[in-house]
């Protein structure tokens, strides 16, 4: 296991720098991405180009975002912003309500499914290195793990994995699963991935491999495993090895059944303002189990989208995404839209009103207490990376909002992307 203290990453200090079934898949990026980072960027970018805004200016704007978070509903809420060589950061709310604690520019938080984006990069990493091909078979890495129930594991390829179109199913897409965590109220209680994919298993696929696009969490246990059968050490030391200490993230580490969050972090809430930062996301792993920093994720984006950790071909494969009816444009743990750049989309594109938009590329997590996004233009110039401490996993489980509602939203991905 890899560890903050480990690492010497726990510390508590906080940096002010400048001062039913979920909703998986495109539909829950919506839900997410709108729902909560509209909220932010409304005001956060109030300041629509910071190259217009003198610095001192800027942080104001991007404060008056994150409190409208606040206002929203959200206890706490984190930004980074870059355009160019410029960075903002800024903190609003509480990062613990109970003891009325502001939250910090440094605090930590789950990034819950942009660990993904960690995962498929190590594997990448490993086919550049000559060590395996993203068109070997689940079952050459894991003989006897896919197989049964109509499963065929010599039939789904590790791109498949990566790109959600394997169809092996995600039980934690069902209420039951989660139940020991919800409602008989053990947030220790350990889930091994073995266990969920044995779980994935015993169901049978939601559709056979290369039909459609579905996303599924256990896709990503199964890669982790694949890591760990290349190259005999674990996924998380993989990570640590290979991303987290040669880009210096101090404040990014990967917990295996921890149930705390280590040093200083924001405390993370449900809808109903109950405290959820105690919980095992054991049975997320390589699916969702990291832990980071706005900062830490901005410089990881930069890096990934960048070019700077993976050879030509394999950035190419990163980026290549889902071809297929209904799918979102999926790549390889990381996703592709568009941000209209006016108010509205009269034809539905995903333009504005004036048919401008940006081409960009994102990661996005949601999980018990955090929503948090990163995403970035596709010509490397401008990023957001935003975290606000709610999400409601019993709400959705029961297929609603899991984040507060808020009409602040385009204006900051318009103001963050568009300039």
């Amino acid at each position: 296991m890899v560890s903050a203290e480990a690492r010497g990453g726990g510390s508590e200090r906080s940096e002010h720098k400048g001062a039913g079934k979920p909703m998986r898949s495109g539909k829950r990026f919506a839900a997410l991405y709108a729902g909560m980072c509209a909220a932010a960027l409304a005001g956060v970018l109030a300041v629509s180009a910071l190259d217009r805004a003198a610095g001192a200016e800027a942080r104001d704007g991007l404060r008056d975002g994150l409190e409208q978070m606040v206002a929203d509903g959200f206890p706490g809420a984190v930004a980074y912003v870059r355009d160019g060589t410029r960075e903002e950061r800024a903190a609003s709310g509480l990062g613990d309500v109970e003891r009325r604690v502001p939250a910090a520019i440094g605090d930590r938080f789950r990034i819950a499914s942009n660990t993904k984006a960690f995962v498929s990069t190590v594997l990448l990493q490993l086919e550049g290195e000559g060590r395996l091909s993203l068109a070997d078979s689940v079952e050459r890495w894991l003989p006897g793990t896919v197989v049964g129930n109509g499963y065929r594991g010599a039939e789904i390829s590790l791109r498949q994995l990566l790109n959600h179109t394997s169809g092996v199913h995600d039980p934690t897409t069902e209420a039951e699963f989660f139940a020991p965590y919800l409602q008989d109220g053990d947030r220790d209680r350990v889930i091994s991935p073995r266990e969920v994919i044995r779980r994935a298993v015993e169901h049978g696929p939601d559709f056979a491999p290369g039909e459609r696009w579905g996303y599924s969490n256990t896709n990503y246990l199964l890669a982790g495993l694949v890591i760990e059968a290349v190259t005999g050490r674990s996924a998380p030391e993989e990570i640590d090895l290979r991303i987290v200490q040669p880009l210096g993230l101090d404040g990014t580490y990967f917990p295996v059944s921890e149930s705390s969050v280590a040093g200083r972090h924001l405390r993370g809430y449900d809808l109903d303002g109950q405290d959820m930062t105690r919980f095992s996301t054991s049975y997320d792993w390589t699916a969702g189990a990291m832990v980071s920093t706005v900062d830490d994720l901005a410089r990881f984006h930069r890096a990934l989208f960048g070019g700077e950790l993976l050879p030509e071909r394999q950035q190419r494969a990163l980026l290549e995404t889902v071809r297929l009816p209904d799918a979102p444009r999926y790549g390889l743990g990381v996703q592709r839209i568009e941000v209209p750049c006016e108010d509205g989309d009269p034809d539905g594109d995903g333009s504005g009103a004036d048919g401008r938009s940006v081409e960009a590329w994102m990661t996005d997590g949601g999980g018990p207490g955090y929503t948090s996004v990163a995403v970035g233009s596709a010509d490397g110039r401008r990023q957001l990376v935003l975290v606000g401490n709610v999400f409601d996993l019993a709400e959705e489980l029961a297929g609603r909002a899991p984040v507060p509602r808020s009409e602040a939203v385009a204006r900051l991905q318009r103001a963050a992307l568009c300039g």
